[in-house]
């Protein structure tokens, strides 16, 4: 199935099959609302800001500060990504000004509260770390101990979304 093998293209045949027999029998759904049952009320940039930096104060009190976190409409179909950090480097005068922002897609705004969790702790293990490399994860996964399993069914939700 051509929308399994496109969001779970880095994971293994078994896996991919596995997912492919839930979708057939039709219990993607099922298990996901069972896993998943606590939503969040982060509609609005403004809360969308007030949480993501209570993550951010909570784990990387020490990293660069962020100029702006928004939900982002635009994300999904220009970057195909769910999330995106920025971070651009100006030169005004004799300083050297730098700029974080977090841009997290409009999915997330009716998605469970557990796959926001993830997309803001990748978004923010950006600041420390610019590539998806093991420190990376090790940063995701302390800031959020099953962030790998949430990464998957995440992968899941937006299959089931697709499906709908």
């Amino acid at each position: 199935m051509q929308l399994v093998d496109r969001y779970l293209a880095g994971y293994s045949d078994v896996v991919r099959q596995q997912v492919v027999g839930l979708i057939e029998r039709d219990k993607l759904k099922h298990y996901l609302d069972t896993r998943y049952q606590n939503y969040h009320d982060v509609k609005s940039d403004a809360d969308l800001r007030e949480y993501v930096m209570h993550i951010k104060n909570q784990y990387l009190k020490k990293s660069a500060p962020l100029s702006k976190v928004v939900y982002d409409s635009k994300i999904h179909v220009i970057k195909n990504a769910l999330g995106t950090h920025s971070y651009v480097k100006r030169v005004q005068g004799s300083k050297i000004k730098s700029k974080n922002e977090i841009h997290v897609s409009v999915i997330f705004k009716t998605a469970p509260k557990a796959f926001l969790d993830m997309i803001v702790v990748h978004e923010l293990a950006h600041l420390k770390e610019k590539e998806h490399n093991k420190a990376f994860y090790q940063l995701c996964q302390h800031m959020l101990p099953d962030y790998h399993q949430l990464e998957f069914d995440m992968r899941l939700y937006l299959i089931s979304k697709a499906l709908a």
